[in-house]
């Protein structure tokens, strides 16, 4: 890193004050900062002292620092070690920063340099002969998909040739740089392809809420798919093969004098649509032999839910079937869980579940006991 140290005294103005507004605005920043880290807001109110002169001086340094309570030298060691801060005068219109970095350079910024030292002064740090405009070769400014860049002041003017950067100093020095648009000299939007958007082109891929939203109602879409059942497809509304509005008799002209019966005689009778699916299996009777023994409601009914596969619905069922208790589910034999598992359309998720083992656990011990057994709380 180069050396960096203050203007000469020659130029040095002989005091510096933060004119009101900026007052303000320093005052706004150290209260960012809680009680007794005021200091932490050097480098802003150092931005602001070089945003009122155009450059930080000596005056103004000693200003921050005596606002702040902290030593000369700390405030100083600050300004001179980063280079965003101008220690000596540079141009009151423009004070143009040209990236030097690789990309920036395979990309052409020894040319805008060129520039630079055609129309401002042939050496950096150096104003012109109006004191109007300055530059300076910088480190990577941060927008390398858009190289070459210069940034002037707080903007940054990208995709640059020789001949756009030309204009833009014009402007400048003619007064009129808020006419510049900051960004891509191009067109370009932002750092996007020089072609345009390629991707991410709405927010369905960027935002949760908008993939949870699609995915909710996928699911739902495909649920009601596969409870509802496939309707063959009507034939209301389409005309008889002899009917008048398809014979071709009633065209007109017309030779041909086709009869109805004719027609009739050589039409094929549509097949009948196949049954949507096969008829259920009947409901076991009550009064099989293999319906598990019922009893009369007790006066302390077990929670049956706590069994993984029992609802509210289940759970009133098997209340009608005289089960109360998980004694009496434990004790279930196969004949009786077929029976029950038939009764209630199961298809062998009784067993799946295995609901007596279920059973068991919390006959035993309740809801710890099924913890120690199954390893986790009752669905």
């Amino acid at each position: 890193m180069s050396v960096r140290r203050l203007a000469e005294a020659s130029v040095q103005p002989a005091s510096f004050a933060f004119n009101k507004a900026f007052t303000s605005q320093a005052k706004t920043w150290i209260k960012k900062y809680p009680k007794g880290r005021e200091q932490s807001a050097v480098i802003p109110l150092l931005m602001l002292a070089q945003e009122q002169d155009g450059w930080v001086t000596k005056a103004a340094i000693e200003h921050v620092a005596d606002m702040l309570g902290m030593p000369y030298i700390r405030v100083l060691e600050v300004a001179t070690f980063y280079t965003q801060f101008q220690l000596k005068p540079v141009g009151t219109r423009a004070h143009v920063q040209v990236c030097g970095t690789t990309p920036c350079m395979l990309r052409g910024s020894e040319e805008l340099m060129d520039v630079c030292r055609s129309k401002i002064h042939h050496d950096q740090f150096h104003t012109n002969e109006a004191g109007t405009l300055s530059w300076e070769e910088v480190e990577c400014l941060g927008a390398c998909v858009n190289a070459p860049m210069v940034m002037i002041f707080k903007d940054t003017y990208e995709d640059l040739t020789p001949e756009r950067l030309a204009e833009i100093i014009d402007l400048f020095e003619a007064g009129k740089g808020n006419q510049v648009k900051p960004g891509p000299q191009t067109g370009r939007h932002y750092s996007a392809p020089i072609t345009g958007f390629t991707s991410l082109k709405d927010e369905k891929g960027v935002l949760k809420t908008t993939r949870d939203k699609e995915a909710k109602a996928a699911a739902k879409a495909a649920k009601v798919a596969a409870v509802e059942p496939t309707i063959p497809p009507s034939n209301a509304a389409k005309p008889k093969t002899d009917a008048i509005e398809t014979s071709p008799a009633v065209k007109s002209p017309s030779k041909v004098k086709a009869a109805p019966a004719a027609e009739k005689a050589v039409s094929v009778t549509a097949p009948k649509p196949a049954a949507n699916k096969a008829a259920a299996p009947a409901k076991p009777s009550l009064e099989d032999k293999n319906r598990p023994a019922g009893i009369a409601r007790p006066a302390a009914v077990d929670d049956l839910k706590l069994i993984s596969g029992v609802g509210p619905k289940i759970e009133g069922t098997l209340h009608e079937l005289g089960i109360f208790t998980f004694a009496q589910v434990a004790a279930w034999k196969k004949a009786e869980r077929d029976w029950v598992d038939g009764y209630l359309n199961f298809k062998g998720r009784i067993e799946r579940d295995d609901w007596v083992k279920q059973a068991k656990a919390l006959a035993k011990g309740g809801v710890a006991e099924y913890i120690r057994v199954f390893g986790k709380k009752p669905v």
